[in-house]
């Protein structure tokens, strides 16, 4: 028998060859490699990188909502802190007029919220499939099922609330509330601070840089917005001489202003679509309009006369509403922006670690 034919050998490239024997040394040196591997000249398969993607995909994915989501998510957080003011107004024995009021607006945010929701996922039966589990560690889940519980308890509050008083006014009663309409409307202002908050919760748990790097910011700016609005609405609908309201608006517009100092004043890379290019124009106006501009004219409301604080308010609330609807958009948007700029560094957040 013949000695098998050997098939002749290609000789390594001697800049290659030495790669690997300084990758061998370092291995066997400190027990691990730090260095970058070789990739094979002429090798199919692309290196992923911020801007190539991860074969032929892109690092990550821009977010894909439609006009609905921006507008849920201010609906959702002027519902959610409307119902908040109603439970808070009603344990204080507040003028009845603005728990009614207060309740009733929650009631409408608690059905428009699904409708908008159901809209951008395109058909009911995704929502309902959010809803056969619930996840505690997941804001979509936690979130789908706050919504179902606020709009459910919230328009039984206002319903409950409509009833009593029709009885009360039949039977020459005094108008107090009665136990229906104050166990919902609690229920309703539970479930109301976690909805004006778990937006802000969703988003920062992504890894789209500009949202993961203010995670910690998102809730409470989310929620300083909602309650703004809120209390702008309720003033608009004949409740501007409110004392208590206006203290809210300014606690809102206060803490709006120091929200958009913080962004203007960091450094963090992630951070620049929202203080650069149209998302930063778009946030600069809705930062205006909710916190700096209202807070002024609520301030000069407050040492003004009775007439001249009426419309000082009212134009600091139509500020206000303009502003957390911007703010909202300009977040998706900057979102949208971070996601497609390679230059700014990818952080994976806590919960994706």
């Amino acid at each position: 028998m013949s000695a098998p034919r050997r098939m002749p050998s290609t000789p390594a490239a001697p800049a290659s060859e030495a790669r690997l024997q300084q990758i061998r040394r370092e291995a066997e040196t400190h027990g691990r490699v730090d260095s970058t591997g070789i990739r094979p000249s002429g090798a199919p398969f692309l290196q992923a990188s911020p801007e190539n993607g991860y074969y032929g995909l892109p690092v990550l994915k821009a977010p894909q909502w439609t006009w609905e989501i921006p507008v849920y998510f201010f609906v959702g957080g002027a519902a959610g802190a409307s119902a908040v003011i109603a439970g808070v107004a009603n344990l204080t024995g507040a003028d009845r007029e603005l728990v009614r009021d207060a309740r009733w607006l929650a009631a409408i945010g608690g059905a428009i919220s699904p409708a908008l929701l159901v809209g951008d996922l395109g058909m009911p039966s995704r929502f309902l499939n959010m809803l056969r589990v619930f996840k505690i560690q997941s804001p979509m889940s936690v979130g789908s099922w706050t919504l179902v519980t606020f709009s459910t308890t919230s328009a039984m509050a206002a319903f409950a609330n409509a009833v009593e008083r029709r009885d009360a006014r039949r039977n020459g009663w005094r108008r107090k509330p009665g136990f229906i309409s104050n166990a919902a409307g609690m229920l309703a202002a539970l479930s109301g601070m976690v909805l004006a908050t778990y937006t802000g919760v969703l988003i920062g748990a992504t890894a789209i840089p500009v949202w993961s790097e203010s995670v910690a910011t998102l809730p409470i700016h989310f929620a300083a917005s909602g309650l703004g609005a809120a209390a702008s609405i309720l003033e608009l609908c004949g409740h501007d001489t409110s004392r208590s309201l206006n203290i809210l608006g300014i606690g809102s517009a206060l803490c709006e202003t120091a929200i958009g100092a913080r962004i203007e004043t960091s450094q963090t890379p992630a951070l620049k679509p929202l203080k650069s290019g149209r998302t930063g124009m778009l946030t600069r106006l809705g930062g205006l309009l909710s916190g700096p501009l209202p807070l002024a004219l609520r301030l000069i409301a407050a040492f003004s006369t009775r007439e001249r604080s009426r419309k000082l308010r009212r134009a600091a609330a139509v500020s206000t509403i303009a502003g957390s609807l911007l703010t909202r958009e300009a977040w998706i948007k900057a979102g949208a922006v971070s996601a497609n700029d390679p230059r700014i560094p990818l952080q994976l957040p806590p919960a994706q670690l």
